[in-house]
């Protein structure tokens, strides 16, 4: 300001003054656009640069809503931590999905197959400035393990013991695959001694880069962790900008609002293929797009012939090569292609054909012969042949799948009837079981193990101890299957497991998969580092970083 007021006083000075003749009043104004010039270059000179560094300070992301909190012994909560740069597990998964370390260094099995010794960082400290020890460790496992009956189920814990930086844990039952479970997010290590907070909206002490700072509508403000001990943080403050409209992150992206934008849907990433201004990072998920089915007496889709027909008429190959810009594989069994548990055996399978003359065979056995009214619908005893559809918005490719779904059945005389919701609502119908047909987007692997994921949805429940089953699905083939994969720890043999219970599932028509995603995140060339990952628990980390 001072420098603009001494131009200013100046030009208006020795313009009065009459120490400059100049011809005419054009000069005059001339005279002055060009004073006032020298000061716009002068002051972009000297303060220009602070500006800029000043913005560098703030990275701003594009994200979805998918938690309504962020509980870390929930499973949308944890999750949330560990995307955004908040918190962190002992272990972690490597981009091949194998186990890394994080907050432990080290781990062990002893003989016995069931004592675990893992040793902690002795850097780690959490963002309060209090060092993260095992009784620390051992304390947020015992909060998960109190809150959350599936990660009780998953760790079968009999025991800890902490010493100083070793944590020793004792299982039940044998458990090789125990670092994979401890990856799962609900076990995001906290500082449970920090009661002074709003679990929901602030979240845990955790020992991640960033940290929160506010909530407000649709924005979180992050700010720099000042104890993290991982290495330096990048960013004094991110800002999350919850997007459910995959559109909309795209257009933020677009239009400059944001830095960079976690999954885009496939349609938009045409809008990014200048190389100059953006980076696209995308990569093969162990994440699939599958419809859940309710099974249950009474409901259209108890009879299997007619689940049957609707796989068979669905042209899966099309839909991922045409629709999705092959950005999916097509789908047909329960488990991604990147696990290795036998996709390229199951897809050539019947039960994964498209075959439309089939699905109308299938239904008029189950008696859909006619069209009685002549609207296009197959009836029988004068009611059509309808099913409900539920499905939510905030990921793009989920509106493009359900419409394919009710192109494709219309062609063979069945009406799906689409039923798109919020989150929230989709969660609810999830766990109530209030729906025919449900679009779900998950990982194929639950706490480091397929066989939980398996479960997870389709091992019967009895007596409480399944409740994500809530399908009606019971076979007690595929229940055999899943108890004795549960105590095999030969690599061959769990894979014939797996392999046994996808076929179980694929001939009953439990579900009907889709395909399986590419993860991607969109950044702006400024930003490096912004990495899609094989598992969809990281988004921003340490290493995003802007160019200096």
């Amino acid at each position: 300001p001072s420098l603009w007021t001494f131009f200013l006083s100046y030009c208006n000075f020795i313009l009065q003054r009459g120490k400059i003749k100049f011809m005419n009043s054009v000069w005059k104004k001339t005279a002055m656009i060009a004073l006032a010039g020298v000061f716009v270059l002068t002051a972009a000179g000297c303060g220009g640069g602070e500006k800029k560094a000043a913005g560098n300070e703030t990275l701003k992301v594009g994200v979805m809503n998918e938690a309504d909190g962020l509980e870390p012994a929930e499973s949308d909560g944890g999750r949330a931590l560990l995307r955004y740069g908040l918190g962190e597990t002992l272990v972690k998964f490597d981009n091949n999905m194998k186990t890394a370390p994080w907050l432990a260094e080290s781990w062990k099995m002893d003989g016995d197959r069931l004592t675990w010794t893992f040793i902690i960082n002795s850097k780690a400290t959490f963002s309060n400035g209090k060092k993260v020890t095992a009784e620390a460790v051992k304390a947020s496992l015992e909060r998960t393990l109190l809150k959350s009956a599936e990660a009780k189920g998953w760790a079968m814990i009999e025991s800890m013991q902490a010493d100083g930086q070793r944590l020793t844990i004792r299982t039940k039952k044998p458990l090789p695959g125990l670092p994979g479970v401890l990856c799962d997010p609900r076990f995001t290590v906290t500082d449970t001694s920090a009661t002074d907070r709003d679990m929901q909206k602030m979240g845990p002490v955790c020992t991640g880069p960033y940290m929160v700072k506010s909530v407000s509508g649709n924005r979180t403000a992050l700010e720099a962790n000042p104890h993290y001990w991982n290495g330096p943080v990048p960013f004094k403050s991110v800002e999350l900008v919850s997007m459910d409209d995959p559109g909309a992150r795209a257009m933020a992206l677009k239009k400059g609002e944001v830095d960079a934008a976690a999954a885009v849907s496939s349609g938009d990433l045409a809008l990014f293929k200048d190389a100059q201004q953006y980076r696209v990072s995308e990569t093969p998920s162990v994440s699939s797009v599958l419809a859940r089915l309710n099974v249950r007496q009474g409901r259209a889709l108890a009879d299997k012939r007619i689940r049957e027909a609707i796989s068979a008429c669905l042209n899966r190959p099309a839909w991922c090569k045409v629709l999705l810009k092959d950005t999916f594989i097509p789908g047909g069994p329960a488990l991604a292609p990147g696990l290795g548990y036998g996709y390229e055996e199951l897809i050539r399978s019947e039960y994964c054909r498209f075959d439309p003359e089939k699905a109308k065979k299938l239904l008029a056995e189950a008696g859909y012969k006619k069209d009685a009214n002549r609207d296009g619908i197959l009836d029988k005893d004068g009611k059509n042949l309808e099913i409900d559809f539920t499905f939510y918005t905030s990921r793009g490719e989920l509106p493009l799948f359900a419409e394919a779904v009710k192109s494709d059945a219309k062609r063979i005389g069945i009406r799906i009837n689409l039923k798109p919701v919020g989150y929230v609502d989709w969660k609810r119908a999830a766990k109530t079981g209030e729906y025919d047909m449900l679009l779900d987007y998950g990982m194929t692997v639950e706490a480091g193990s397929p066989l939980h994921y398996l479960d997870r949805y389709w091992k019967t429940d009895t007596k409480g101890s399944n409740p994500q089953n809530v399908s009606g699905y019971n076979n007690p083939e595929y229940d055999a299957l899943s108890d004795a994969l549960a105590l095999e720890t030969d690599p061959v043999k769990q894979k014939q497991g797996l392999i046994a219970m996808q076929k179980a599932l694929l001939k009953d028509t439990a579900a009907i998969v889709f395909g399986y995603p590419k993860a991607n995140i969109v950044s702006r060339t400024g930003i490096t580092g912004a990495d899609a990952q094989l598992c969809d628990y990281y988004w921003i980390t340490k290493d995003w970083k802007r160019k200096e």
